[in-house]
């Protein structure tokens, strides 16, 4: 304590009096921040939750999320069964009454009101027990209000009324179309089954470029129609090739050429200028002379043209 006296008078110059003062505050203050924790420990008994009640109150709290006017409806039950109200029975139809007549029947006023609200937003009792449904009815209620509930079938009952249908003819699997693919618009090919419109576009596209299929086999060059896609639309197809758009190859510039898919531009070219050298091609067999031509592009090419 001396020592602690000493370096506060050496450092700030107190006198003993403020130096007195200064430390009576400071174990004022200590005593202070110390005096709640000893309370809390030695004269605060701990309060101790069942697990019962830790599920009880974890209930409830999931109740108030899940249904928040849950325990105001509780309330307005527990009200309205203290009170009892005088009862006037008679035949009632509950999509009809007004709210005088639902209270007349010895409902409270909440009540009633909220039988007509249920109304109002477009709710409709189709038979007798449906009046249970509405928490405000009680099981006993219910029972003393059943025997007068008369509900007008028009208009309600027809709703489960059992709908009577004319005899239906039984399925008949339609017959595949044959569709001749060199003739036929995007409509038709879309009529093959499995092809769809986006494949119709595409084989007719594909088609004009060529100027016509002479074979099936050339739809599998078709961006996107697989083998699998092949098997299932090739029995639906016939070629006539009598409708192949032919070029004559001694004729043929350039642009009658460059959007054929089995010519590119470097064989085009080799072509319209041995042709030019050597005059004109008389048949397939001038053309293995021209050496960019492999055998496979003659093959392939030689349906599409005529020599004149």
């Amino acid at each position: 304590m001396l020592s602690i006296k000493n370096w506060l008078n050496n450092y700030f110059g107190f006198t003993k009096r403020e130096l007195n003062g200064l430390l009576f505050l400071m174990a004022v203050l200590l005593l202070v921040t110390v005096l709640p924790y000893f309370y809390h420990s030695y004269f605060v008994k701990p309060v101790f939750q069942s697990t019962n009640d830790q599920l009880a109150i974890q209930k409830l709290v999931l109740v108030n999320k899940q249904q928040p006017n849950f325990y105001q409806k509780m309330q307005d039950e527990v009200e309205d069964a203290a009170i009892k109200y005088p009862t006037t029975l008679f035949k009632f139809d509950p999509n009809t009454i007004t709210l005088a007549e639902w209270q007349k029947l010895g409902l409270s006023a909440k009540q009633a009101q909220s039988i007509i609200n249920y109304r109002n937003k477009g709710g409709k009792f189709y038979k007798p027990q449906d009046l249970q449904k509405m928490y405000t009815i009680s099981a006993e209620k219910y029972e003393v209000l059943q025997p007068y509930i008369t509900i007008q079938s028009t208009g309600f009952a027809q709703k489960f009324e059992k709908n009577v249908y004319p005899d239906q003819k039984p399925y008949v699997k339609k017959e595949l179309a044959i569709i001749e693919i060199n003739g036929a618009d995007t409509l038709q090919l879309d009529e093959i089954k499995g092809v769809g419109s986006a494949f119709a576009r595409r084989i007719a596209n594909y088609r004009n470029k060529l100027g016509g299929f002479y074979k099936k086999e050339q739809l599998l060059e078709v961006y996107g129609l697989d083998s699998l896609k092949y098997a299932e639309i090739k029995d639906q197809i016939k070629i006539d090739i009598s409708n192949i758009k032919k070029i004559n190859i001694n004729t043929a510039e350039f642009d009658d050429l460059k959007n054929h898919p089995y010519l590119k531009f470097k064989q085009i070219n080799a072509i319209i200028q041995y042709r030019k050298q050597h005059g004109k091609f008389n048949s397939v067999d001038d053309l293995k002379k021209v050496l960019i031509l492999t055998p496979q592009i003659i093959q392939n090419l030689t349906p599409y043209l005529f020599f004149q």
